[in-house]
């Protein structure tokens, strides 16, 4: 006999399980579908979690080595890489573990398999144990998630050649390694392999590091990456791999025909190891979705309206299946929506500020509106920052080098969006959410007592700044 349930939800991402878990809070029947042994998806398994504990390991001993001039010297760190793993692996462990614990609480019927569309009411279920099982259901959420994107000519079938996920696995560490994407991943785990000891280049085929955020905060990064990795090649791309005794040896190339040509050393060159990261592909090609009335878009989203529903209307999606930023905490947001509007309730996802965080070191938040995106829209701005170099704070912990920036109109004075660099900032732009979302204007962040000495003090003087009233920066406010 098949099972039936209230809603299924298909993928137990960061966007799955909480869809699954907030609609058992609503009371309602839940089935959650994934191949792995509990919830967390690509995030926690092979993605934000294990990454950020290896680049906890990556700070600490960058600080380690920066330790002298503050008058404290240690040893050279002895690399345990067994250790090492073993910690990554048990975060993994004990996170997904905790929320197999929760789905279990709230009585969810976890199924370990793949779902297959048999209609937009049926799926066909294979289990990782064996053998097959049917679910019915009333409504169904789609959130699959997303995988690496694949480069056209670097198919080549060598362990040397990475996508993030072997990356994280964290085999061994190569004497050198090139990333080949100047993204937040590729960054991310090159600053990983770098403080590890890996020799650590970069191809990106834009003008500029993480294309998409604004100049003048990549600036600062840029500057501490120049001095971490060996070295970064900017407007350019790679054109050709293959393996040879020593690695991969590495063809590399102008973008474009504007573009200045590379030096001859670094046309052709031999790493040890090739990461490949130039971003992510949606899961939308879910087995038997054609025998719905689900639609697909141009780039392989699945399209659905601001109440995440889908063209067939048993069938929600959300996540990164459903577009742009493919963030996990987007993804849980959707969740929420999707969830709300199969209970009936009036709801769409509209949010004003989504954050991006890129944990790199320095990290990189913003949210909102960017200066970027406000010039192509000639949209008028005023812009106030504050470096970090003026804040008693930041120069205590010898971490000068950020700045954090508000996006204003200058008619209403409202905060329309935060750019922060520097150490924490994702920690930070949490307050530039809330301002964002709550229309807050610039007056109410100049008001609002920060405590001192903190770095969020930062968020506090960038408003003075607005107002040319900052304690620490002398900016007379324009007429």
């Amino acid at each position: 006999m098949a099972m039936s349930t209230e809603l299924v939800v298909i993928g137990a991402g960061p966007g799955g399980y909480a869809a699954a878990f907030f609609a058992a809070d609503l009371g309602m029947q839940v089935a959650l579908v994934d191949p792995e042994a509990n919830p967390g998806g690509v995030c926690l398994y092979r993605g934000c979690i294990p990454s950020k504990a290896l680049l906890h390991v990556a700070k600490v001993m960058s600080e380690a080595q920066h330790a002298p001039a503050w008058g404290v010297t240690f040893g050279a760190p002895a690399i345990d890489l067994d250790k090492l793993r073993a910690y990554k692996d048990a975060v993994v462990a004990k996170m997904t573990g905790g929320l197999g614990q929760l789905q279990k609480s709230r009585k969810i019927n976890y199924i370990q398999g793949t779902a297959t569309f048999v209609d937009n009411r049926t799926l066909s279920i294979a289990l990782v144990k064996g053998g097959q099982e049917s679910l019915t259901f009333q409504k169904a959420i789609i959130a699959t998630g997303s995988r690496p994107t694949t480069v056209p000519g670097l198919s080549l079938k060598s362990d040397r050649l990475m996508d993030s996920t072997a990356a994280l696995a964290l085999e061994d560490i190569p004497k050198t390694l090139l990333v080949v994407g100047g993204g937040y991943i590729g960054l991310e785990l090159g600053s990983v392999y770098a403080a590890l000891g890996s020799k650590v280049s970069v191809v990106e085929m834009t003008p500029g590091l993480l294309p998409g955020a604004d100049r003048d905060l990549v600036t600062v990064l840029s500057r501490r990456l120049e001095t971490t990795l060996h070295k970064i090649m900017l407007n350019a791309k790679v054109t050709g791999v293959k393996e040879v005794k020593s690695g991969l040896e590495v063809k590399i190339e102008a973008a474009g025909p504007d573009q200045e040509p590379l030096k001859d050393d670094e046309k052709t060159q031999v790493f040890e190891r090739v990461l490949v990261s130039v971003g992510r592909r949606p899961n939308s090609a879910v087995p038997g979705l054609d025998k719905t009335l689900v639609k697909i878009s141009e780039k392989g989203f699945i399209k659905v309206d601001p109440g995440r529903r889908t063209d067939d209307p048993n069938i929600y999606a959300i996540g990164d299946v459903v577009g742009e930023p493919m963030l996990a905490h987007k993804a849980s947001a959707e969740a929420r929506v999707a969830v709300e509007a199969i209970a009936g309730h009036d709801v769409v996802f509209e949010p004003a500020a989504i954050p991006a965080v890129v944990f790199t070191d320095p990290e990189v938040a913003w949210c909102g509106l960017t200066e970027t995106e406000a010039r192509k829209q000639n949209r008028k701005i005023e812009v106030a920052k504050f470096p970090w170099a003026a804040l008693g704070r930041a120069v205590a912990i010898d971490r000068p080098d950020g700045v954090t920036k508000l996006i204003i109109d200058p008619a209403t004075e409202r905060i329309l969006g935060v750019g922060i660099v520097g150490t924490g900032a994702g920690e930070l732009i949490a307050e530039g959410v809330v301002a964002v979302e709550m229309a807050a204007l610039a007056s109410d962040l100049k008001m609002s007592i920060h405590p001192h000495p903190t770095l969020s003090e930062t968020l506090m003087e960038a408003a003075e700044v607005f107002f040319g009233q900052s304690t620490h920066v002398y900016r007379p406010k324009k007429k």
